[in-house]
């Protein structure tokens, strides 16, 4: 009987369980308490707060303070003062200073950055250490097989520079203040605003002063208004404003559903005998299975200190719910050939981050009444090159030449028929630009891996085909089902049991968060919020056995017994999330909608 329940479960998902509530949910407990699942119009505490919002009405608004964003504000303002016009643009960043929400391996390719700032080396740009070797190896429990890389491989790093993305973000912000863009760390967007005719108007930052209860508190004040005339969404990967756009404007009407994967990463402090300023490493293969795609990266910095970043990604296409991305890195750094690396080193970093891998079958529709999306909010992500920041950048500006020119044109001023400007050119713009050719040519190597042979089969399509053909196939492969569709039940699949952590190398998950200097007002309503509370026992933990638990990098969800000892209950952790974005993804029941909390609260990396 229950192997037929959970059946019914998983094929027919939230509707089967909504029509089943009143059996199984009568003393479910409240949890999610958030204004966006109950309205507070109809909550009579709200009844008498005042909810007027202070408005600022400016010319670009652009929603997140990263290389795209930034690299986007900078562009424009490069653009006016050459032409000596005025033009106020403004970046919100929900972190409560620039580069502290951001995440990334990471190896610079410069193309872009030449072409933003072509004498930045002559400014102060934190971008020194350029690569001086590079290794890919294919690992085995026991062995690490070198593999070559061929002249023309996307993953080459010849010319390449190793760096801290949160230092380069904080210099790129400084960059964007000498030119005139406001910038506003702390500054959370929550909300799209719309104009009557239903183009975008703006944003709003969200309401501080709200308990953890849903009630508002004496100190409640109400979030501001930013009018543009054109708003550019830079929110990074999965971001929960773009998620609104692309339903009401349809945007992925015309392209493949978004693929993603997560990324681990340590900072440590190793042996200076071992350390190789410049060294790049890269390995596929073990620990993970041939059926999950994923893979290493071990890049040596050149700091006062001996510094190596160390990072895992784990493709969220997998389909056994035990496992747990976290406990892959951990498992990755003990192989014999890794591990020595950090025996005698001290951990003084951790964070993680959801990535787009889709590539060009996933770009979505880029520009809409009233604005665009930018950077990792469409996907400009090369998986096989394992780079991001210079598509993210380039296709900021490019964007800001489209937004400039719309702005500036007063025969489509005058002619639109929104009052948000819709920046069109910013479409044939971004064809005809590098990011398209390049993101083109390796559109099959992603979705190379979904064959009877898994990672074998990518791995050979990438060395025969890719190598021969340079993306000049005339098919292009598929993604499939999205991520979170792809689970198995967990009758279906055999648990993953990992070591216990030494304390050395290999660590546990709370000591891992507590690096990441994450905090969240306790009492504020939890910024996890669920759709229907109970979701999570009725389907995710009786099919799935509660994959939340081991997909979250942070510790955010768990499934604790009961205090009478007869089951479990849900809990959630708000405190513990670092902005990752993997349980909006991989939620195997879509229950889970992440919204964005009081601004400055979230992870506080320092040059991660």
């Amino acid at each position: 009987a229950t192997n037929k329940l959970q059946s019914r479960i998983f094929k027919e998902g939230l509707p089967y369980i909504l029509r089943c509530r009143r059996s199984f949910a009568t003393d479910v407990p409240k949890i999610t308490t958030h204004y966006t699942i109950h309205p507070r119009d109809k909550d009579s505490r709200w009844k008498d707060v005042n909810m007027e919002r202070f408005g600022d009405d400016v010319d670009v608004v652009i929603v997140g303070g990263g290389p795209s964003g930034l690299s986007a504000a900078i562009k424009l303002k490069q653009l006016a003062n050459a032409q000596e016009k005025e033009l106020r643009v403004c970046v919100l960043e929900k972190a409560s200073e620039l580069g502290g929400h951001t995440l990334s391996g990471a190896c610079l390719e410069p193309r872009a950055l030449n072409e933003l700032f072509p004498n930045w080396k002559d400014m102060g740009a934190p971008v020194k250490q350029e690569v001086t070797s590079e290794q890919f190896y294919f690992l085995t429990k026991s062995l690490r097989i070198p593999v070559p890389l061929l002249p023309g491989m996307p993953i080459k790093n010849h010319g390449n520079y190793i760096i801290r993305t949160g230092n380069f973000v904080r210099w790129l912000g400084e960059q964007a203040e000498s030119l005139g863009v406001e910038l506003y760390p702390g500054y959370a967007a929550s909300e799209v605003l719309y104009h009557k005719d239903g183009s975008v108007k703006g944003v709003a930052t969200n309401d501080v002063g709200i308990a953890k209860d849903g009630s508002p508190k004496e100190t409640f004040q109400r979030g501001m208004e930013f009018s543009a005339k054109v708003t550019m969404f830079a929110e990074g990967c999965h971001g929960h404003l773009s998620k609104t756009l692309f339903q009401k404007f349809d945007l992925r009407k015309n392209c493949q559903t978004q693929t993603y994967g997560i990324g681990l990463k340590e900072l440590w402090e190793v042996d200076p005998a071992l350390h190789v300023p410049g060294r790049v490493e890269h390995t596929v293969g073990w620990p993970l299975s041939k059926d999950v795609y994923g893979g290493s990266f071990i890049y040596h910095l050149a700091e006062d200190a001996p510094l190596v970043s160390v990072g895992f990604v784990v493709g969220l296409d997998y389909r056994n719910p035990y496992l747990n991305p976290f406990q892959e890195l951990q498992v990755f750094k003990t192989h014999p050939a890794i591990v020595k690396l950090f025996k005698n080193g001290k951990r003084i970093a951790y964070g993680a981050r959801a990535l787009n891998e889709g590539g060009f079958q996933s770009i979505p529709k880029l520009t809409f009444p009233g604005g665009c999306l930018i950077g990792c909010s469409p996907g400009f992500l090369n998986v096989p090159k394992v780079k991001g920041i210079h598509n993210a950048m380039k296709s900021g500006m490019v964007a800001a030449e489209a937004v400039f020119e719309t702005l500036t044109d007063e025969d489509k001023v005058s002619k639109s028929e929104t009052a948000g400007l819709d920046p069109v050119s910013y479409e044939e713009k971004i064809r005809d630009s590098w990011v398209w050719s390049e993101l083109k040519s390796v559109r099959n190597v992603r979705p190379s891996f979904h064959n009877p042979i898994g990672m074998y089969g990518g791995l050979a399509y990438t060395g025969v085909v890719y190598y021969l053909l340079r993306g000049r196939e005339p098919i292009t492969l598929s993604h499939g089902a999205p991520d979170y569709a792809r689970l198995k039940p967990a009758t279906e699949c055999k648990p993953i049991k990992y070591p216990k952590p030494d304390g050395v190398v290999t660590f546990d998950l709370l000591s891992s968060v507590a690096l990441t200097g994450t905090n969240h007002d306790h009492d504020e309503p939890p910024h996890l919020t669920l759709r229907d509370d109970s979701v999570p026992m009725a389907r995710n933990f009786a099919v799935f056995d509660g994959p939340e638990q081991r997909f979250c990098p942070a510790g955010v969800y768990e499934y604790v017994e009961t205090e009478d000892g007869r089951g479990h209950r849900f809990q959630i952790n708000a405190q513990n999330c670092i902005h990752c974005k993997t349980c909006d993804i991989k939620d195997p029941s879509q229950n889970i909608n992440w919204v964005c909390p009081q601004g400055g609260g979230g992870p506080a990396y320092n040059g991660m």
